[in-house]
C-alpha cells in the first residue's frame, strides 16, 4: 500500500517537473518571438530612415527656410510700412481695391499704397485719384511678385496700403501748439530716418525736452509704424507728427515765420559755440548719408558734437538727444 502510494507521489512529481519544462520552453519561444521582433522592428527603422530620413531633413530644412524668410519679409516691411512682430498677420496692412478704396475715402492716414504695375481699370483708377489728394500717402507701382510676397491673403486684386498706426498733424498744429504754450517754437526736423526704433526713440526725446512737434518727410523715410510707437513708449500720444512731401520748402516757409534752423553734421562748428536760443528747428539727416546737401545749405547753422573715442559719430537718436538738450540748456538760461 504504502508502495503504491510512493509510487504515485513519484510519477505526480515527474509530471510536474515535466510541465514546468513545458512551462520554461513556452516562456523561451515568447522571447524568441519577442526577439525576432525587435530585429524586424529594428531593421523597419533603418530602412525608414533610408527610405525618409533625407525627406524628413529636407523637410525641416525647407520649413526653417520658409520661416526665415517670413522674418525677413517682416523686416523688410517695416522698413517702409505700419508692421507688427509678424507681417503676415499685421492689422495695419490693407489688401483689395474695396478695402483701400474705402480707407482713403474716410480719411485713414495710409503711409504707403503699392499697385501692380500695368494694371489699368476703373477700381485702381479711382485708388489713384483718392490717393494723391493725400499729402502724405506715397504711391509705389511694384511686379505682381513683389504683391504676392506681402499678400497674407492671397488674394490683394493688384493693391495693398499701409496705414498709419497714429494719424498725422500738421506743421500748422505745432506751430498752434507752441503758440498756446506762449513757448517760441522748437521742431524737429527729420532729414530721411529709416529705421523705426530711431524715429520712435526721437519722437520720445522730442517730448521729454519739451518739443513742440516733429517733422518727417515723405520718401525714402519710415512713417508712424507700430514699431515707431512702441520705441517712443507713449510719446507719439502727445507729440505731433507731421508728414511734408519737401523738407526744403517747409523750413523755407518755416523761415517766413521767424525760426532759424540748425542741422548736425560732423563738420561743423562746436554746438557749445553757437546760439541756439529763440525760435529753433534741429535737422538730423540719415542713418548712413547724414543731412542732403540742398537740406544743409537751408540752415542757418551746422552743429557738431564733439567727440573724444575711437569711433567717429554717434546713432542718430543719440545725437539727436545731445543736440537737443543743448537747445534746452540755452533756453533755461
Amino acid at each position: 500500500m504504502n508502495r503504491d502510494r510512493r509510487a504515485d507521489y513519484g510519477r505526480s512529481d515527474n509530471k510536474r517537473t515535466d510541465n514546468r519544462r513545458s512551462d520554461n520552453k513556452r516562456t523561451d519561444n515568447r522571447r524568441s518571438d519577442n526577439d525576432r521582433f525587435d530585429n524586424r522592428k529594428s531593421d523597419y527603422q533603418k530602412t525608414d530612415r533610408k527610405k525618409y530620413g533625407d525627406r524628413q531633413d529636407k523637410s525641416k530644412d525647407s520649413f526653417n527656410k520658409g520661416r526665415f524668410n517670413r522674418e525677413s519679409d517682416a523686416d523688410k516691411i517695416d522698413s517702409f510700412a505700419g508692421n507688427e512682430d509678424d507681417a503676415y498677420v499685421n492689422p495695419l496692412m490693407l489688401e483689395g481695391r474695396n478695402a483701400v478704396l474705402e480707407a482713403l475715402r474716410a480719411g485713414r492716414d495710409i503711409d504707403r499704397i503699392m499697385i501692380l504695375d500695368g494694371a489699368h481699370d476703373n477700381a485702381l483708377g479711382s485708388i489713384i485719384r483718392e490717393a494723391k489728394n493725400h499729402r502724405e500717402t506715397k504711391l509705389d507701382f511694384v511686379e505682381k511678385k513683389r504683391l504676392d510676397e506681402l499678400s497674407s491673403s492671397g488674394k490683394n486684386q493688384g493693391v495693398i496700403a499701409f496705414q498709419a498706426a497714429y494719424n498725422y498733424a500738421e506743421v500748422e498744429d505745432i506751430l498752434k501748439k507752441a503758440e498756446e504754450k506762449g513757448e517760441p517754437p522748437f521742431v524737429f526736423i527729420l532729414d530721411g530716418i529709416e529705421d523705426p526704433h530711431n524715429l520712435g526713440a526721437i519722437i520720445r526725446t522730442a517730448n521729454l525736452c519739451g518739443a513742440h512737434g516733429v517733422i518727417i518727410r515723405l520718401n525714402r523715410a519710415v512713417g508712424l509704424t507700430a514699431t515707431v510707437a512702441k520705441a517712443s513708449a507713449g510719446a507719439i500720444n502727445y507729440t505731433p507728427v507731421a508728414k511734408v512731401t519737401n523738407i526744403g520748402s517747409t523750413i523755407d516757409e518755416l523761415k517766413k515765420r521767424g525760426m532759424w534752423f540748425v542741422c548736425a553734421d560732423m563738420g561743423g562748428e562746436s554746438m557749445y559755440k553757437l546760439n541756439l536760443k529763440g525760435s529753433i528747428g534741429l535737422v538730423i539727416g540719415n542713418e548712413g548719408k547724414g543731412v542732403s546737401e540742398l537740406v544743409k545749405k537751408k540752415c542757418d547753422m551746422i552743429a557738431s558734437i564733439p567727440m573724444f573715442g575711437d569711433i567717429d559719430s554717434l546713432n542718430a537718436s543719440v545725437a539727436t538727444g545731445v543736440l537737443a538738450y543743448e537747445i534746452v540748456r540755452q533756453r533755461l538760461s
